[in-house]
């Protein structure tokens, strides 16, 4: 698919935000919760009941002072589905979320509920013109920094592995090994896969690069 060329997006009416400072959800990846608000406690219940589906929504800065009420969020979301749920014996539970798209927030609807609800619009992938190239790219970085970590190589290969297609690894890959909130959000806002490609390679390598620096001159 060309930069041109986009299939018709998702359109959700009605659908559950759950706020929260510097998390991001991607799609294909899975993000564990745990939820002990009153709001949000009556958000995955009714989800639960209901389609399943829950949107992370990132906090803009200076959320504190009105973290209780309605702060702020980015309008550039991530999409999931609640597919883990464990309650605990307080109210509280943990959930797992499966990331289904990124999303815009078309508006946020009057409060009838605690928690907050939004009508959004998918944002659909744009492909460059071989994804086929960037993704073996990437993997092949993958596969290098997998090489060099202490622990987890494994897991990094078979979740390199798990996507066939360039946009659905990028996203992935980011989710595991970009850590900075705001490269994060700024990578869920991109609908350029290319471009997404080219900024997770480079992190990849800047983390290579690190790590090679840390073994010291070779003997």
């Amino acid at each position: 698919m060309s930069l041109a060329e986009k299939r018709s997006a998702t359109v959700w009416q009605r659908l559950p935000i759950f706020p929260l400072p510097n998390v991001q959800l991607f799609p294909h990846a899975l993000l564990p919760l745990h939820v002990f608000e009153p709001r949000y406690r009556d958000l995955v219940r009714d989800a639960l009941a209901g389609a399943k589906l829950i949107a992370l929504a990132s906090l803009e800065k200076g959320f504190e002072s009105d973290y209780h009420g309605r702060p702020a969020v980015r309008t550039v979301i991530g999409v999931g589905e609640l597919i883990g749920h464990e309650s605990l014996a307080d109210g509280r539970s943990n959930i797992l979320l499966r990331g289904v798209a990124r999303a815009r927030i078309d508006r946020e609807l009057p409060a009838e509920h605690a928690y907050r609800i939004v009508d959004a619009t998918e944002l659909t992938d744009a492909y460059p013109s071989d994804p086929g190239g960037a993704r073996d790219t990437l993997v092949l970085l993958a596969e290098q920094l997998a090489r060099k970590l202490p622990s987890g190589g494994d897991t990094l290969r078979e979740l390199a592995k798990s996507q066939p297609e360039l946009g659905p690894l990028v996203d992935v890959l980011t989710a595991a090994l970009v850590t900075d909130p705001d490269d994060r959000q700024s990578l869920l806002e991109t609908v350029d896969v290319g471009a997404r490609a080219d900024r997770v390679g480079g992190e990849i390598a800047t983390i290579l690069t690190r790590l090679t620096a840390s073994e010291g001159p070779a003997n």
